[in-house]
């Protein structure tokens, strides 16, 4: 399934998802500058946007039986160095814990050289049918 293509959003900011699985979801974002704050560098709010795609996919891959999808209920970002532009950002999203009723990811954003860029950190919350 082509998770990025699902997502509106990831198609227009260029997200791709290269892996996933219940153990954890990889995806690559390419700086461009239509996405970047002043001094060519990746805007925040991008960044945040790119990790929350990384979780929601990996939080719908460790859906339980009977579960109608995932929302994101809380996220926190750390900040952790620059993404310039031109530059592709690499982002590796881990289960933290699966539950029932939610689920936590953690990803990390590098650059491809392996710089930190952000270290986010999402609440997933599993939906029911009413």
């Amino acid at each position: 399934m082509d998770f990025a293509a699902s997502m509106p959003l990831a198609g227009t900011l260029g997200v791709t998802i290269h892996e996933g699985s219940r153990e954890g979801v990889v995806g690559r974002l390419p700086v461009r500058a239509e996405i970047c704050t002043a001094g060519g560098i990746v805007h925040g709010g991008a960044i945040m946007a790119f990790a929350d795609c990384l979780g929601a996919v990996g939080a719908f891959l460790t859906l339980p039986e009977g579960a109608s999808g995932t929302t994101t209920i809380e996220s926190k970002t750390n900040f952790l160095g620059a993404g310039p532009v031109g530059a592709t950002l690499v982002g590796e999203a881990t289960p933290v814990k699966i539950g029932k009723r939610l689920s936590v990811w953690q990803t990390r954003v590098r650059t491809e050289d392996g710089a930190e860029v952000a270290l986010v950190t999402q609440t997933q919350l599993v939906l029911w049918p009413a």
